[in-house]
């Protein structure tokens, strides 16, 4: 048997053992293929990379919007009733028929204003008073079950507030110590409105997680809200949690029909419409302009077989005479620069899943080589850096990658297989 016809039926068969063989070895280093060879691996690592850092950047963006909403949701109310002409004076019973629907948690009654609030250090710092009865205090879990120093155990009739660890710490503040709260709805006199100035012990530390929040917001007991804010025998609003947030829209018309009177409804998405779109764009401009990188990686995979191509001119015109076919010269080409591509996104897949299970590890590995606060809490609000990947989103990185690839491998393995062997082997 003559080592044409040996060759023959190996590589005539699609993706053979022959046709792989001959990738690999195309694949491997040699010295006077060095160029090519860091070609490739700047390739994988490029795809590597741009795939660990779209898993990333895509899962600590995923845990951003999931985190900020649990914690918005888990304070504020998924529905706010407003009264439209008349106070909520009936609030206690309102929120009675409120409770009655279905799909509703529980509604809330509300005293808000803004005020100054002062401590033993600093000048100050504003702060939101929200009333609350003792009861309903209680059933926003992510409040109670945060409370780091003290207990709300008789809110109602303490006469103290609970304030937020952050707050706490910026006004110089513990347990006991009283806080001066500074209301510009005062009483009115001859000479005009005065200010409200009043102290209350601090009897209660909660941190929610969220600088924001535990930055600025204050609960009073229900009746001394009122007192203090003018409001008495009233309420400024009903907070209403529902069992879905999401469901706001098939609620809203029940709520609307068990209030028996013209209530004004706000929900969750519309308070924070802004926030969210903003959220939702940064990660969308995130994800395109990270796709750039393993775009520039599949480009490398492109100029890497084209100068594989013209480097192996004379063993593809070779392989071609000794009966190679035009679909074994394509598959060579394609395996190789596929494998590239396979690999890179296997590599980069692995990478960004170690890095979102340990990503608060590095960051406060980070902070502490650098001795810098990475990911200050009170401009990204959170205090811990989150990450949630999703099966989906995983699934299209990696299906963008290997498609990218293998159409970066399209046109190099083309130019190889039309390869003239006689106009190859003429120029030897």
């Amino acid at each position: 048997m003559s080592e044409a016809s040996a060759i023959r039926p190996a590589g005539a068969g699609p993706f053979s053992g022959f046709e792989r063989m001959v990738a690999w070895r195309y694949l491997r280093s040699r010295r006077k293929e060095t160029v090519i060879s860091v070609i490739a691996s700047i390739s994988f690592l490029g795809i590597m990379l741009g795939v660990a850092t779209l898993i990333v950047v895509m899962a600590v963006m995923n845990g951003f919007r999931a985190e900020l909403l649990s914690r918005i949701l888990g304070v504020n109310g998924h529905l706010v009733v407003t009264a439209v002409d008349l106070p909520l004076e009936d609030y206690a019973g309102l929120a009675t028929r409120i409770n009655g629907v279905a799909g509703v948690k529980y509604a809330v009654p509300l005293v808000e204003g803004q005020v100054l609030a002062r401590g033993n250090v600093g000048a100050g710092s504003g702060a939101l008073v929200r009333g609350i009865r003792g009861g309903d205090l209680g059933k926003v879990t992510l409040v109670t079950g945060n409370i780091k120093q003290g207990s709300i155990a008789g809110f109602d009739t303490a006469g103290g507030v609970a304030i937020g660890g952050r707050m706490a710490k910026n006004l110089g503040l513990t347990l006991g110590d009283t806080i001066t709260l500074i209301s510009p709805d005062g009483d009115v006199t001859p000479f005009g409105t005065t200010p409200r100035l009043k102290a209350y012990p601090v009897t209660a530390i909660f941190e929610v997680g969220m600088s924001e929040y535990d930055a600025s917001i204050i609960y009073m007991p229900f009746s001394e809200a009122q007192l203090y804010f003018n409001s008495e025998g009233k309420a400024q609003s009903l907070e209403v949690y529902l069992d879905n947030p999401d469901d706001v829209d098939a609620i809203r018309p029940k709520v609307e029909e068990a209030a028996q009177q013209q209530i004004y409804l706000n929900d969750w998405r519309q308070r924070n419409q802004s926030f969210f779109s903003a959220l939702q764009v940064q990660r969308n401009v995130m994800f395109m302009i990270l796709t750039m990188i393993v775009l520039v990686a599949a480009l490398n995979i492109i100029s890497g077989l084209v100068m594989l191509v013209k480097d192996k001119g004379h063993d593809i015109a070779v392989l071609r005479t000794m009966g190679a076919s035009r679909g074994a010269i394509l598959r060579i080409f394609l395996m190789a620069g596929a494998a590239i591509g396979v690999v890179g996104t296997l590599a980069g897949v692995l990478a960004g899943v170690f890095i979102c299970l340990n990503v608060e590890r590095i960051r406060q590995f980070f902070s502490w080589m650098t001795g810098k606060v990475l990911f200050n809490p009170e401009l990204y609000f959170l205090n811990e850096l989150p990450a949630r990947m999703e099966f989906s989103e995983t699934v299209s990185v990696i299906a963008m990658a290997l498609v990218l690839s293998f159409l970066a491998t399209l046109f190099p393995a083309w130019q190889a297989a039309r390869l003239d062997p006689v106009e190859a082997l003429r120029h030897e």
